[in-house]
């Protein structure tokens, strides 16, 4: 069906200029002489849009806005007047109109404001019709989960969508931070561009900044062509930056130059390039202490916490365990399985109480593993030994606080030091097994290492 476009206006000229203009557009237009004329019209039809002019004879422009807001709420509204008043402006998008134009106005002015108010109407009527789904579904685009917060986190993450703001993600390794930053993306203005994703921890310190940005030909060794950066790949769309935490001091001071001048330059060439794209990051690690520590600018975490979304651990969802079990169950059927398999009682109990430190994926591996031993039911012996055992990794065997009081820091120091040496004598040295071991990057587990003087070399 064609969206509809009402235009409201007393002056001929206008109502027919418009009318040509728009249905040149591909709309289709409808006419009227005044606000009570629209108004009667609204009752026997559904309009997309109205453009309606401000001073009318009869109900004024402003009065017709309020009665189409409580008449037909969903409807965007347009505002138009042959005279600048400020405090018209400030009533009518008070009201609810989307925009405000005067006259005389440019012709690509007006199909612009009109495109995207329709859009913007359009993102509205998507995002209730997605929550009515994840309501029914027990999902969101993708994340599943019916448990309070999760119910939170999208809300918060339709909110979110729909500005053009940076974006925080926080929360523990297994979470599902870049399923969230998709999801913004997938309920955005952008969602037809491009969402680009990649991890900072990733990214060799000698490459993240070609990587980001792009390079000409001849920059440096092995640069044996033109390459466009992931900030170009994303253009029009979304970045997700994930792990931020882990990007170089240097590299953070030129993030920080592309979100306040909008422009970058790839690596050995001169011309400058803008940026047009959304910034989502995400971290496990709380920045805040890195700020404190030097390891962070604070001005660009002020720049990129502009909203947060915290992302609740599984422990304090268990209520979704069933939900994503019964998914995971679907997601690894085999060729040929006509039915999804199913769990024990004694086997979904162990699950329900294991505290799952790694989260969504922990438990994915968890369903992986079992279904590999038996494809129909998951039972008790088909899980992972420690889980069956009820055992989890703990860090000390028992936690007693003296009479006379302790000093917590320097005790978490010696334990922090403890592990990182136990873990480069499990690996035989090998620095980035040993951060893995730890469920830590390479370079976040050399930092740490660094810090207690004991790093010594690359490898």
């Amino acid at each position: 069906m064609k969206i509809r476009i009402l235009v409201v206006d007393d002056e001929l000229s206008m109502r027919e200029f418009l009318s040509i203009l728009l249905e040149r557009e591909g709309y289709d237009v409808s006419v009227a002489t005044s606000a009570e004329e629209a108004l009667r019209l609204m009752e026997s039809a559904l309009f997309d849009l109205v453009l309606s002019d401000v001073n009318m004879p009869g109900l004024s422009g402003i009065e017709l806005l309020g009665r189409i807001k409580r008449l037909s709420p969903e409807t965007a509204v347009l505002m138009l007047t042959a005279f600048s008043a400020a405090e018209q402006a400030v009533e009518a998008m008070k009201l609810g109109a989307y925009d405000y134009i005067g006259k005389p106005f440019k012709n690509e002015e007006i199909k612009q404001l009109v495109k995207n108010a329709l859009e913007k109407q359009g993102l509205k009527r998507e995002n209730i019709l997605l929550k009515k789904d994840a309501s029914e579904r027990d999902s969101f685009c993708g994340i599943i989960g019916k448990s309070p917060k999760m119910r939170e986190l999208f809300d918060m993450i339709q909110k979110v969508a729909a500005s053009q703001s940076s974006v925080m993600i926080l929360g523990e390794s297994g979470t599902g931070k870049e399923l969230a930053a998709r999801s913004i993306h997938t309920c955005s203005p952008r969602k037809s561009k491009t969402f680009v994703a990649v991890n900072c921890g990733a990214i060799p310190e000698n490459l993240i900044e070609s990587e980001l940005f792009g390079h000409k030909k001849g920059a440096f060794t092995g640069a044996v062509s033109d390459r466009p950066g992931l900030f170009e790949q994303a253009e029009g769309g979304t970045l997700f930056l994930d792990e931020i935490g882990e990007l170089p001091l240097l590299m953070q001071t030129k993030l920080l130059r592309v979100l306040q001048e909008r422009e970058f330059k790839r690596v050995g060439d001169a011309h400058i390039r803008k940026a047009n794209v959304r910034i989502i990051c995400a971290s496990n690690r709380d920045l805040g202490n890195q700020v404190g520590e030097g390891a962070f600018r604070e001005d660009l975490f002020y720049r990129l916490n502009v909203v947060q979304l915290v992302l609740p651990p599984l422990r304090e969802r268990i209520e979704d365990i069933p939900l994503l079990i019964e998914y995971f169950c679907r997601k690894f059927m085999v060729s040929g399985q006509t039915a999804p398999a199913t769990i024990t009682p004694g086997a979904l109990k162990i699950l329900m109480n294991h505290p799952f430190p790694g989260n969504i994926r922990e438990l994915e591996n968890c369903i992986e593993r079992s279904l590999i031993l038996d494809a129909v039911v998951i039972s008790e012996a088909s899980l992972p030994q420690q889980l069956s055992a009820g055992k989890a990794p703990c860090l000390t065997a028992e936690c007693d606080i003296p009479e006379a009081g302790m000093m917590l820091e320097p005790l978490l120091e010696e334990l922090e030091k403890k592990y990182l040496l136990k873990a480069l004598e499990k690996t035989g040295g090998a620095k980035k097994k040993a951060g893995e071991l730890l469920g830590m990057s390479f370079r976040s587990f050399r930092y740490r290492l660094a810090k207690f003087g004991l790093d010594c070399g690359d490898e």
